[in-house]
């Protein structure tokens, strides 16, 4: 009992260590042509990744689970387009991720926008409660 307790906890470990190493992206560019070779959506996350409590929320309880990493492992190209207070970026960084938000019109944090395999606009997302399962839910109905 003591060996099954031990993998299971050394197996959910390992998962949310998978969950934390997501492979993000700034290259939206490079993203869409991942997207296109892999038949994959891409996920557009517009953020204030060291401000905004709803950006927290959303990366720790849906982007931060198993659940997701699975998900995206097999569905998404994640994109990161950030907009720090504190954080330093590069200027070429900054330019190119406000005339991301100019294209997308974002209005506010967090703004998840979903492109098809093709780089045509899905859908957009936000935060939603209830944890990681009716955010991807939501992905699946795009991915169709």
């Amino acid at each position: 009992m003591k060996k099954l307790i031990l993998g299971l906890t050394m197996a959910w470990m390992m998962a949310a260590l998978n969950a934390a190493e997501l492979a993000w992206t700034t290259d939206l560019p490079a993203a869409k042509q991942k997207a296109a070779q892999e038949k994959k959506l891409v996920l557009i996350n517009f953020t204030g990744s060291d401000w905004c409590p709803w950006c927290f929320k959303l990366r720790d309880e849906i982007f931060k689970t198993p659940e997701f990493a699975e998900f995206s492992a097999k569905n998404l190209v994640l994109v990161e387009i950030d907009f720090p207070r504190k954080k330093q970026q590069p200027d070429d960084l900054k330019k190119a991720n406000r005339a991301l938000q100019q294209v997308y019109a974002i209005r506010g944090y967090p703004t998840v926008i979903v492109l098809d395999s093709q780089g045509k606009k899905a859908g957009q997302l936000g935060y939603m409660r209830g944890g990681p399962k009716p955010f991807i839910a939501e992905l699946e109905k795009l991915r169709k």
